[in-house]
């Protein structure tokens, strides 16, 4: 046993969820002494917290067979619970299916009918879920809710609870399954459950969203879970999660700077850690940031590392290499992209940067296939984030088939859906398309305006390849509105617009009135423009002046 002072020590530590002082105090009694089954909980949940994966499964196995050996069957089937929960989301299944069948047979040898059964059930519903057996995950785990209401155990009622939410939500019943999520997360606010299922509900509520594309939500619980790390000195587990997505989030608001900081703290944070398989998610969203601001060379390498723990490289490696000019290697890479996609989320992400390389290759049939099975996902999940991405997908395809004005409708919504939701970048990107819509059906006033709003976002957001683009399109127009006039008809349309009179002209450029009468005449013809007022705003908008 730790002398008394120690076990007071950790006592409070444990109070203050000082979850690196828990270990180091209790790591260094237990080498001295074997610890008490107690105190091996406490130490395993302080390595788990602390990331220590291999030493917190070790020493929730010894707690397990010093409960055994006290004759304590349900404490050493608890054990069971938290070790499985480790081996799960490591992906040793069959060290997990192990452990279960060992405290099922305990508990039908021993004590029949207790809460136990009901972690047990817990446990392989979390494993169901994992392999992708949705339906077996929702059935098992109700089985696990409903006896953690029998008991008034609030651990397995939100642990269950969260596993049937978002086993609602691989059926296809978003709804449901985002009530129960919120419910479950009830109790998680309230500190009325233990660290690791506050941990783990926070991790599945806010991927839940991510899911469904409701940003709402994943932006409301990222901010909880920030708070609730903040009060959990030196965790580790849960931290991936909650920085990526805030990095996400801060990305889509337009916050790059702010979120480059915090994508480069994450991966320095989450990549020294124990266990550095939480970095992966960082390093994909540092790779997107420095891809939109056009530093291709750091976004190529942060994509890497992102692939190397674990995280896939795509669509933003495939992003890359279109904006290389390397259209065929990025065609490649981004069908392979959407073949492995496996589940509805992870094709919904693939697909809007798919549409866009198949549209730069000339597959317009497969980007269009692509863009309806874009928009049916949009139809069931009805949320805004989603519904916004497909309006701005289905808007470049139409554009792409000559179908200008469809585009310029669907492009609408599509702008106004992001300005609601506050994002800067993608109603930038829509309004642009805007812009070469009406160009096409010969609103070049419109155009002008369109190209200017998205040229200065893209300008204030430091997105520098897009910036490019709008910048090239406004001189296109300047460029084709100025080849209409000769350069005397320039000369007197720069005189009008600066509200001079036609013998004020004629004075300055050496002409007759009756010269400069003729030569406004045909201004007005070539711009079909009928008024001075209206060819001057004419050169304005199309920065003749």
């Amino acid at each position: 046993m730790p002398p008394a002072s120690a076990l007071q020590s950790v006592d409070e530590a444990m109070s203050r969820h000082a979850w690196g002082y828990v270990y180091a105090i209790l790591s260094e009694a237990d080498g001295l002494h074997p610890l008490d089954p107690d105190d091996l909980e406490r130490l395993a949940l302080a390595a788990h917290m602390t990331g220590r994966d291999p030493e917190s499964d070790e020493v929730w196995a010894r707690a397990h067979h010093a409960w055994l050996s006290r004759g304590e069957v349900p404490r050493a089937v608890r054990c069971v619970f938290w070790l499985g929960i480790d081996l799960v989301l490591s992906g040793e299944w069959s060290r997990s299916t192990g452990w279960v069948a060992r405290g099922r047979r305990l508990l039908d040898a021993e004590r029949p009918g207790c809460v136990e059964e009901g972690y047990l059930l817990a446990l392989e519903g979390l494993q169901s879920h994992f392999s992708g057996d949705v339906a077996n995950a929702k059935a098992v785990s109700e089985r696990a809710l409903a006896c953690a209401t029998r008991f008034g155990d609030r651990d397995l009622l939100s642990f269950a609870m969260v596993t049937v939410g978002e086993s609602l939500i691989g059926l296809g019943e978003a709804r449901e399954g985002v009530q129960l999520l919120d419910e479950a997360m009830v109790a998680v606010t309230a500190g009325e459950v233990s660290p690791v299922v506050s941990g783990l509900a926070y991790c599945a509520v806010i991927s839940a969203c991510h899911e469904i594309f409701d940003l709402r939500r994943a932006r409301e619980w990222t901010a909880e879970l920030s708070r609730w790390c903040a009060s959990q000195q030196q965790v580790v587990p849960y931290r991936g999660v909650c920085l990526a997505h805030r990095v996400e989030i801060m990305r889509l608001h337009g916050d790059w700077a702010d979120a480059m900081d915090e994508a480069n703290h994450a991966c320095r944070l989450l990549g020294s850690a124990p266990s550095a398989r939480s970095a992966d998610a960082a390093y994909y969203q540092l790779g997107e940031l420095h891809r939109l601001l056009g530093e291709y060379g750091k976004a190529d390498q942060a994509y890497r590392e992102a692939s190397r723990l674990g995280h896939t490289a795509q669509p933003g490696l495939a992003l890359v290499l279109l904006a290389a000019g390397d259209v065929r290697a990025a065609q490649h890479a981004i069908r392979t992209a959407l073949d492995a996609a496996a589940d509805q989320a992870s094709r919904c992400r693939i697909l809007p940067a798919y549409i866009e390389v198949m549209l730069a290759a000339g597959k317009a049939e497969d980007a269009r296939t692509a863009e309806e099975e874009l928009a049916a996902v949009a139809e069931t999940l009805d949320a805004p984030l989603l519904n916004a991405i497909s309006a701005l997908a289905k808007g470049s395809v139409l554009l792409a088939a000559g179908e200008a004005r469809g585009a310029q409708a669907v492009l609408g919504r599509a702008v106004a859906t992001f300005r609601e939701l506050d994002a800067p970048y993608d109603a930038a990107r829509a309004r642009l398309l805007i812009g070469l819509s009406c160009r096409e059906t010969g609103d070049e006033v419109t155009a002008r305006l369109e190209i200017e709003a998205a040229t200065s976002a893209f300008r204030e957001l430091g997105a520098a390849p897009d910036l490019v683009r709008a910048e090239e399109l406004a001189l296109k127009a300047t460029t084709r509105a100025a080849g209409l006039l000769t350069a005397r008809e320039l000369e007197v349309l720069r005189h009008v617009a600066v509200g001079k009179s036609n013998r004020a002209i004629a004075d300055d450029l050496f002409l007759s009135e009756k010269t400069v009468a003729r030569h406004l005449s045909n201004i007005f013809i070539k711009l079909s423009v009928s008024s001075r007022s209206a060819a001057t705003a004419y050169a304005h908008q199309h920065n003749l002046v």
